[in-house]
C-alpha cells in the first residue's frame, strides 16, 4: 500500500493536502473526490486541526486538481461531515458534491461549475430518538445523535434524479430530487423531501445500480440487503443478499462497480468503545460478487424498466423476516486498521 497521490500530500498539518480522508468517491469522468474532515484524534481527543474540504484528483495523470473549502455558515458547531454523494450532469464541469453532515443535521451541496457551496436543513436530517440503541458484535453501546449518514443517487431520468438518504441512529429512509438540492434552499424546499419507509436495521452505505437495484448495509444483522425501487419502500419488498455473523460484523460500506458488489467490514465499534484484537481476529475484509450472481432468486431479481416519471411509494412497513444468502467472495482480508 502506498500514500496517495504522494507523502507530501498526505503531511499532517499541510492543510493544502489531506489531513484525514473520511469518505472517497470516483466519478465517470475518472477523478478521486475526496472528503477531508480535517481531523486529528479519536472521541474526546478529536481536534479539528484543518477546515472541513473537498479534494479532487484526476486519476490518469494522478494530479490534485482541486481543493474546495466549505465555507464558514456551511457549518455549525457540531458539525460531522461523515460523507459524500458524486452527481455528474452533462458535461464533466457540471457536477454537484452532496456532503452528510451527520452532528450538525444538514446536507451540504457543492457545485463544481460555480465552486460554491450551501447548506441545507431538514427535520428529516436528524436522529430518530426511539433508535438510538446499538448491539453489533456483542458490543452495547449508543450512538443516539448520529442524523444523516447514508446516501445513494437513483439512475438519471431526463434531467432528474433522486438522492435517498437516511440518518445513521434511524430505520426509515427519505428522498429528495436532486434539482431541489441544485437550487439551493427556498421557501419550498421543506415540502419538497419525501419520507419513505422502513428497514428492519440500521444501515450506514447504500448504493443504487443503474437498474434501480438498492444495495445498503444492515449492520444490526451483520448482513447486506437489496431493494428494487418498482416495490414501495418496506421491509416487504427488501431482502437479505450476503449474511455472516463473523465476516460481515458491521459491513461498514458498500459499491458497484462495472457490474460488481463491493463490501468492506471492519471492527470500528471495537476500535472505537473498546479495542481491536490482532492476534485472534481479522479486522477488515473486502468482499465482491456479480450483481447478477448476487440478486438471484431474490425479491429484487426481475426485469427493471425506467418508467418515464417515477416517485417510490410513500408507505413503510414491519419487518416479516429475510431469507439468508450466501457470503460474498472473500477478496482481502486483514489485520491493519486506521480510523475512516
Amino acid at each position: 500500500m502506498n500514500p496517495y497521490p504522494d507523502w507530501d500530500t498526505n503531511e499532517q498539518g499541510n492543510c493544502n493536502g489531506i489531513t484525514t480522508t473520511y469518505r472517497v468517491k470516483v466519478d465517470e469522468c475518472d477523478r478521486l473526490w475526496v472528503l477531508d474532515s480535517g481531523t486529528v484524534g479519536i472521541g474526546n481527543t478529536t481536534q479539528q486541526v484543518c477546515p472541513y474540504a473537498l479534494h479532487a484528483f484526476d486519476l490518469k495523470t494522478d494530479r490534485h486538481i482541486l481543493r474546495y473549502q466549505f465555507k464558514d455558515d456551511d457549518v455549525n458547531a457540531n458539525t460531522f461531515i461523515a460523507n459524500i454523494a458524486v452527481d455528474v450532469g452533462k458535461t464533466c464541469n457540471d457536477v454537484h458534491v452532496y456532503a452528510s453532515d451527520e452532528l450538525g443535521y444538514g446536507l451540504l451541496v457543492y457545485s463544481l461549475k460555480e465552486n460554491d457551496s450551501w447548506r441545507f436543513e431538514h427535520g428529516f436530517f436528524h436522529p430518530d430518538p426511539l433508535k438510538g440503541d446499538f448491539n453489533i458484535g456483542g458490543l452495547n453501546f449508543q450512538w443516539e445523535a448520529e442524523g444523516i449518514f447514508g446516501m445513494a443517487l437513483s439512475p438519471r431520468q431526463a434531467a432528474d434524479r433522486f438522492l435517498f438518504f437516511h440518518p445513521l441512529a434511524s430505520n426509515r429512509e427519505f428522498m429528495v430530487s436532486t434539482n431541489v438540492l441544485k437550487a439551493k434552499p427556498n421557501k419550498d424546499s421543506y415540502h419538497q423531501f419525501m419520507a419513505l419507509g422502513e428497514r428492519s436495521s440500521h444501515s450506514t452505505a447504500e448504493v443504487m445500480t443503474e437498474e434501480g437495484i438498492m444495495f445498503f448495509n444492515m449492520i444490526d444483522d451483520n448482513a447486506v440487503g437489496c431493494w428494487n425501487w418498482n416495490s414501495p419502500y418496506s421491509a416487504e419488498n427488501q431482502q437479505i443478499v450476503a449474511k455472516d455473523d463473523i465476516a460481515l460484523i458491521f459491513p461498514s460500506d458498500v459499491r458497484v462497480r462495472y457490474g460488481h458488489l463491493w463490501v468492506i467490514s471492519d471492527r470500528m465499534p471495537n476500535h472505537l468503545i473498546d479495542k481491536l484484537d490482532f492476534v485472534n481476529d481479522i479486522n477488515f475484509r473486502v468482499f465482491f460478487a456479480p450483481v447478477e450472481e448476487v440478486l438471484k432468486g431474490t425479491i429484487c431479481d426481475h426485469k427493471f424498466k425506467s418508467p418515464a416519471s417515477y416517485v417510490p411509494a410513500i408507505q413503510s412497513g414491519s419487518h416479516t423476516g429475510f431469507s439468508r444468502r450466501p457470503l460474498l467472495s472473500h477478496a482481502l482480508a486483514g489485520n491493519h486498521y486506521s480510523r475512516y
